[in-house]
C-alpha cells in the first residue's frame, strides 16, 4: 500500500532532517559516508550534522566506523525491519504460502507490496540453490520488467499506470525488456486476461519470473506473489503451469485477507 505523506505543517524539521540523513546514508552503499559528505548532501552545517548523526548512532540506526569517521546504517534497523515484517498481516499470512510454493517448485518465492504502483518485496523464500537475490528487501523494483510489477500495474486505472510508467522511464535491462508504453499497455491487457504476469528475461537475462496479484477485503490490489527461476530449468509449457500455480496461491492469500470472501 502507498505511504501517506505527512503534511508539511505537521513536520518537525529536526526529525525530517534526521530522516534525510538516513536516506542519504542508505543510498551510499556499504562504505557509508563521511561527515562532510552527509553535511553537503542534506545541506546542513557541520555542527548540526554531527549532532544529528551522533544522536542517530546513539539509537543504533547509524553506526560510526573509524578511521574517518564514516557513517553507515546501524544494526537497530534490522530489528525494526524484522518487527515490521512480523507485525504486517500481509507478510505473516503470506509466508506459509511462500514456503509451500518453494517446496513444491524448488523456485524462489517472493511477496511484494503495492507501493503506489511499484512492487516492493517484503518477504522471500529462496529456492534450492537456483536463484539468489542480492537486492535487499524493502526497495522499489522495476514495475515494467518484473512479474510482480506487471500484475500490480495491470490493476491500476489507465492514467495511474501510465503515470508509473512515465515516472519509471521504462528502463531497458535486457534485450527483452519492454520499453514502449503502447507495447506495455498491450502486455497489461494480456496480464489481466491470464491472471498472471511473466517476466521473460526482461529484468535479468536467463531468469524468468511469474507473478499474480493479491487483493484486500476492499478488492484493492495490495501486492503480488511471484516465483522466480532459471530459464534453463523451465521446460516448454512450464511457465503457464507456474503462472496458474502462483495465481491460485495469490487467490488463497486474497481469501485470507478478505476473511474468506473472494
Amino acid at each position: 500500500m502507498p505511504n501517506t505523506p505527512v503534511a508539511p505543517r505537521y513536520q518537525v524539521q529536526s526529525v525530517a532532517r534526521a530522516m534525510e540523513i538516513l536516506e542519504l546514508v542508505a543510498a551510499s552503499g556499504e562504505n557509508g559516508l563521511s561527515l562532510t559528505e552527509i553535511s553537503q548532501g542534506v545541506g546542513m552545517a557541520k555542527s548540526s550534522t554531527i549532532a544529528a548523526a551522533r544522536t542517530l548512532a546513539q539509537f543504533g540506526v547509524l553506526q560510526i566506523d573509524d578511521p574517518g569517521p564514516r557513517y553507515r546504517l546501524g544494526l537497530a534497523l534490522l530489528r525494526y525491519g524484522d518487527l515490521v515484517a512480523r507485525q504486517t498481516s500481509l507478510g505473516k499470512s503470506a509466508l506459509p504460502l511462500l514456503h509451500h510454493l518453494t517446496e513444491v517448485t524448488g523456485l524462489t518465492a517472493r511477496l511484494a507490496t503495492n507501493d503506489d504502483g511499484y512492487p516492493v518485496f517484503v518477504e522471500r523464500v529462496d529456492g534450492r540453490g537456483a536463484v539468489r537475490f542480492h537486492t535487499p528487501l524493502g526497495q522499489r523494483e522495476s514495475p515494467h520488467a518484473t512479474g510482480a510489477g506487471k500484475v500490480i500495474l495491470a490493476q491500476l486505472a489507465a492514467d495511474d499506470a501510465r503515470r508509473v510508467l512515465d515516472e519509471s522511464g521504462l528502463a531497458r535491462h535486457t534485450p527483452n525488456t519492454i520499453t514502449s508504453v503502447d507495447e506495455m499497455e498491450h502486455e497489461l491487457d494480456r496480464v489481466r486476461l491470464m491472471g498472471f504476469g511473466v517476466d521473460n528475461e526482461e529484468e535479468s537475462e536467463g531468469i524468468i519470473c511469474v507473478g499474480a496479484p493479491v487483493f484486500d477485503h476492499l478488492g484493492q490490489c495490495v501486492g503480488a506473489i511471484s516465483l522466480t527461476g532459471l530459464k534453463v530449468d523451465m521446460p516448454d509449457g512450464d511457465v503457464g503451469r507456474l503462472g496458474n500455480l502462483v495465481r491460485e496461491t495469490a487467490d488463497r492469500l486474497t481469501s485470507t485477507l478478505s476473511g474468506g470472501r473472494t
